[in-house]
């Protein structure tokens, strides 16, 4: 676990090089955006000597690592707040987001994974295959834009944009309805890929000597199946679970947007469109530390469920 948190350092060092790069080379002027398309050249070159956009590209790095390091991620350009008050004030919004549908996502897919694996050839077993499938290869914002038409335009079920109801009480309940649509909306990737997996390792352990050794006992059918094979068809399933947890915050951009969620995502998507690298950087640097985070945590789970694994 020492070595996985080194490894941590250097991922997280090596995402705010490749953050840095990306948001610096990509295409547009943030004294431009700040100013407007008529600003004078004068006002222009003034604006970014205060910003210190004029230095070599390893200084201006640097600069923003230092105070990285202690916290501070600067000031957003446009809002003139601190960065790391910005995005945190989301971040919690994109957590009950991301949250919500992580459950969602491991509930669904193993009881349905491991459910298609116990009845491998039925017809129950044929329409969670290509549900999985289908789940797959449906982009998150399509499938967000039409859940938002049918349900939130067409049917009036479900609110489909927002946090809360403009003319509500911001209680438990209108937050649950708002949450309906972009939670499912996220989770139904996640569902089917961990879908698959619990049915492909439950087909596994349904080979094993040991299944057969707990039939042949006379054990009941539901102890076996609970006892024996759930129990280690998860265990290659734990460190998928971990991924999916990073890949649901990552996609939460595009889904927050299409539902106006007020989270991290789309504070992200704003900034790069109006070139607010501050706040960009920051958002991203969230969600690469989070992401690898929770890759270590996975792999703890793992070693803790799975006795087998050892370290070199």
């Amino acid at each position: 676990m020492l070595r996985r948190f080194v490894y941590l350092i250097l991922v997280l060092l090596a995402a705010t090089v490749v953050v840095f790069m990306m948001m610096h080379l990509a295409p547009g002027d943030p004294a431009q955006a700040m100013l407007g398309p008529m600003a004078r050249g004068d006002a222009l070159a003034q604006l970014r000597q205060q910003l210190g956009l004029n230095d070599p590209l390893y200084i201006q790095y640097l600069h923003w690592l230092e105070h990285t390091l202690r916290g501070d991620l600067g000031r957003s350009i446009r809002q003139q707040v601190p960065v790391s008050s910005l995005i945190f004030s989301q971040f919690k919004n994109t957590a009950i987001l991301g949250s919500v549908s992580f459950v969602i996502a491991v509930v669904g897919g193993l009881a349905l994974g491991f459910l298609a694996g116990l009845k491998r050839g039925s017809f129950f077993d044929r329409i969670i295959i290509v549900i999985a499938s289908s789940g797959i290869a449906i982009p998150s914002f399509f499938l967000g834009l039409v859940l938002a038409y049918v349900f939130g335009i067409r049917l009036h079920v479900l609110p489909s944009n927002g946090m809360y109801s403009l003319q509500g009480g911001g209680g438990l309940l209108d937050l649950i309805k708002h949450l309906a649509l972009p939670a499912i909306t996220l989770a139904v990737g996640p569902i089917a890929v961990v879908a698959r997996m619990t049915r492909s390792s439950t087909l596994e352990v349904l080979s094993q000597d040991y299944v057969r050794t707990a039939r042949a006992k006379g054990l009941h059918e539901r102890a076996v199946a609970t006892r024996h094979i759930f129990k280690n068809a998860l265990i290659p399933i734990i460190h998928l679970l971990g991924l999916q947890a990073g890949i649901l915050l990552s996609a939460t951009a595009l889904v927050e947007v299409v539902f106006s969620w007020p989270g991290i995502g789309a504070l992200m998507v704003n900034s790069i469109l109006t070139r607010d690298l501050p706040v960009t950087q920051g958002s991203v640097l969230l969600i690469a530390a989070v992401y690898a985070i929770v890759s270590v945590f996975a792999d703890f789970a793992h070693m803790v469920v799975d006795p087998r694994v050892h370290q070199s």
